[in-house]
């Protein structure tokens, strides 16, 4: 088992209750919380739900024609760097794993790399919020939100280390559409000013033996919507910053894929608290 307070041995695996992680992640399971059966969300869908998904979905009868696979969800990614999440998750799409298509790409930095990515793949970009010095090279917020929805007709918005504020506009027009990745365990280490590096440093001077991304809704405020998904990774008492940014990193480029497939194709539903859950492809 885990014992909190102490510094995880990067020599043994990790265990928990559940058994033993590492041989669970090798076995292409899901670790599940305290008191969720085996039929639980990221796992096996239960048979209430087997149920009525076949019964919304039935085979044609024979001697149709099968049924035509439902389009696929438009993606507005919002970059302000690198984009290495925004490459990881369209190599998923070009190998087939996630069932979408990136629409559009919104970069506060028209000049960064992962707008160059983009631009470099055929995909459309655009500049939000317009850069101060000229005001006329970017779009405002009600033009930002008319562009998505009309023009482009972007279904979900992935925000791939986008590092300025959702306008309000936009988190109306796309509420519980709007997902974020973060490189630590929210709530800790959130929030306004905590980004990029700043975030592992932070991890690292507070002691904590873990870290891990996130990926969670996007709402009005910095770090605070719902949480989707999370990964765990060990905070050694030797790390420096930039080694546990490279071990999130990694875990980031495997979690942010799988949580926008899940989105593709309707695996995420809302507990009557508000809380998301994704639900395990079967």
């Amino acid at each position: 088992m885990v014992l909190i307070g102490r510094w995880p041995d990067p020599a043994i695996s990790l265990a928990s209750r559940h058994g033993d992680v590492g041989s669970q992640r090798r076995a292409g399971t899901r670790l599940r919380p305290s008191g969720t059966a085996a039929s639980g969300p990221c796992n096996a869908v239960t048979p209430s739900a087997r149920t009525s998904r076949t019964a919304a979905h039935p085979s044609p009868p024979a001697g149709l024609p099968p049924l035509e696979p439902p389009p696929k969800k438009r993606l507005a990614v919002f970059v302000s760097g690198g984009g290495s999440n925004f490459r990881a998750i369209h190599a998923a799409f070009a190998d087939g794993g996630v069932h979408g298509e990136v629409a559009v790409v919104v970069s506060n930095s028209p000049s960064c790399s992962g707008v160059a990515y983009a631009q470099s793949h055929g995909i459309p970009t655009l500049t939000y919020p317009a850069p101060k010095a000229d005001s006329a090279a970017g779009l405002t917020d009600a033009q930002l939100v008319a562009a998505l929805t009309e023009e482009h007709q972007a279904d979900i918005v992935i925000l791939a280390g986008y590092l300025k504020l959702i306008p309000q506009q936009l988190v109306r027009a796309y509420k519980r559409r709007i997902v974020n990745i973060h490189p630590a365990l929210l709530p800790s280490f959130g929030g306004k000013g905590y980004y990029g590096i700043k975030v592992h440093q932070a991890v690292v001077a507070s002691g904590a033996r873990f870290s891990g991304p996130t990926i969670h809704f996007v709402d009005e405020e910095y770090d605070t919507g719902p949480i989707l998904a999370q990964a765990v990774v060990p905070v050694y008492p030797t790390d420096r910053p930039e080694q546990l940014a490279a071990r999130v990193l990694k875990e980031e480029h495997k979690l942010y894929p799988q949580c926008v497939a899940a989105l593709c194709e309707d695996r995420v539903t809302w507990r009557h608290d508000g809380v998301p859950i994704m639900w395990r492809a079967h």
